[in-house]
């Protein structure tokens, strides 16, 4: 019996050198494109970005993180355009911030009554006028809390 002998395998290396990677980033960026809105791709996955394949890979924790990060600053820039918003500090002013965060800025200004109260630093009304939303029926607890963080400051 005779044994055909096969030269030993080679260990795959996980080195890559930076310029490997950059040639495959734009060779992909070229090939998925990048898109910033979620759409289905021919495998009809809901995609992103390029070529992120939401509903198989998801996302990481730390890319969530990230998003977070860029959503609060973006919050936070959109409130910083509203002159009511500046004198707040502490727990009210991130009450209104995760407001903002849920329901968009648009949808915060929908609350007249509860601002018009912020605006006189009325905050018992402002609690009241929250928590007598169809928001606070939505989010429960979240209401809740926010509530209390705009009446105790």
């Amino acid at each position: 019996m005779s044994s055909t002998s096969q030269p030993p395998r080679k260990p795959r290396s996980a080195v890559y050198q930076v310029e490997e990677l950059n040639t495959l980033a734009a060779e992909l960026e070229r090939d998925e494109r990048l898109r910033l809105r979620p759409y289905r791709c021919t495998g009809n996955k809901l995609t992103i970005g390029i070529g992120r394949n939401l509903d198989d890979v998801g996302i990481t924790e730390g890319e969530a993180r990230t998003l977070l990060r860029g959503d609060i600053s973006r919050v936070l820039g959109e409130l910083e355009t509203q002159q009511w918003f500046h004198p707040l500090t502490g727990a009210r002013r991130r009450a209104i911030a995760n407001m903002c965060f849920n329901l968009g800025l648009n949808g915060l200004l929908q609350f007249r009554r509860m601002i018009a109260a912020i605006q006189s630093e009325d905050w018992e009304e402002a609690s009241a006028q929250l928590l007598n939303s169809l928001y606070a029926r939505q989010v429960g607890a979240r209401a809740d809390r926010l509530a209390e963080m705009l009446r105790s400051g």
